[in-house]
């Protein structure tokens, strides 16, 4: 009984993890782009977006892409920072861009979107479904998403003037453990993540080995049955992971914490955050009360994720707050 609800879970977790949008086509007519023909990529602006390119690389040995969006207005007198997007366990990075509206945010705060499309991992649920490998239910995956995303940081610096201090990572679902794997690495680049009903597998809270304290922010909803608040064996439970990231940055014991109450909408959103933490960063969690497995929005939730995410991150540098 216990494997049948395993199964169950399995199931719904990948059809359930695409986010807020059922789109999820990727493929567009484009034209070249001079800026990018270069280290084993080709970067092609798309018909659907011009201030959005596709870039297209082999990684070990399979062809891989990523979105990169740059603000038509992209003020380049400093160094800008970068926010990777990463879709969840089935979906797209088309799709994931469709509903997290980044790039409103990027034009008004200047800084550079990433989008990277997962691989295929064919598995007895599906014979062919995008996602990254994260351990977990993707344990059959051979594919190395942690170089693939440093591949794409090694050659977008080659093009673009980033500051190699505000790397961020974002994910829905899938996207989200994938976030928390980028920051486990004794190697991390990553200055800061946000999570939205995403998690950490147990072999990356089981390996998990920063080489810096990592602001940590966790967006999720009592109500997802996909990636449970309070885990399930292929995933740990959401108090775990941030009693994990509160203890690992030296955090204060006791969170602040702040509720919201929508009584004629029936729900309340409650926001924790660990203060006092090694360099000044914080580890956040916001709970919305009859939340599922989605992308929140202002209209759908009333909060925001998109904007939520970028307004925490942005406040942090790979050496913590930025003063």
């Amino acid at each position: 009984m216990i494997n049948l609800l395993k199964y169950i879970s399995i199931i719904f977790l990948v059809s359930s993890c695409g986010g807020g949008s059922s789109s999820s086509g990727i493929s567009d007519n484009s034209s070249p782009d001079p800026i990018a023909n270069s280290y084993q990529e080709q970067c092609t602006s798309t018909s659907w977006n011009s201030a959005l390119l596709r870039c297209d690389l082999t990684h070990n040995n399979l062809e891989r892409y990523y979105f990169l969006y740059k603000p038509a207005s992209l003020n380049t007198t400093n160094n800008v920072p970068v926010l990777f997007a990463l879709h969840g366990y089935g979906s797209s990075a088309r799709n994931h861009f469709s509903y997290t509206n980044y790039e409103d945010i990027a034009d008004e705060n200047n800084f550079i979107v990433v989008y990277p499309q997962g691989s295929p991992m064919k598995t007895y649920l599906a014979s062919s479904s995008s996602h990254w490998n994260v351990g977990g239910w993707t344990i059959g995956s051979t594919v190395d998403d942690v170089s693939f995303i440093n591949n794409i940081i090694d050659l977008i610096i080659l093009k673009l003037p980033i500051d190699q201090n505000r790397i961020y990572s974002s994910g829905m679902s899938n996207g989200g453990y994938m976030s928390y794997l980028l920051s486990c690495q004794e190697d991390s680049r990553i200055a800061a993540i946000a999570s939205v009903t995403g998690s950490m597998t147990p072999e990356t809270f089981a390996s998990c080995n920063p080489n810096h304290p990592t602001a940590v922010m966790q967006i999720h909803g009592s109500f997802d049955n996909t990636v449970p608040y309070n885990g399930l064996s292929w995933s740990k439970s959401i108090p775990d992971i941030i009693s994990y990231w509160s203890e690992f940055n030296s955090c204060s014991a006791e969170p602040n914490i702040v509720i919201s109450d929508y009584f004629n909408s029936g729900y309340s959103i409650t926001t924790e955050s660990y203060k006092d933490c090694l360099n000044d960063i914080d580890v956040r969690l916001i709970l919305h009360s009859t939340m599922g497995h989605t992308w929140p929005t202002l209209n759908s939730h009333n909060i925001n994720a998109s904007e939520e995410i970028w307004n925490f991150v942005s406040l942090f540098d790979i050496d913590g707050l930025i003063k």
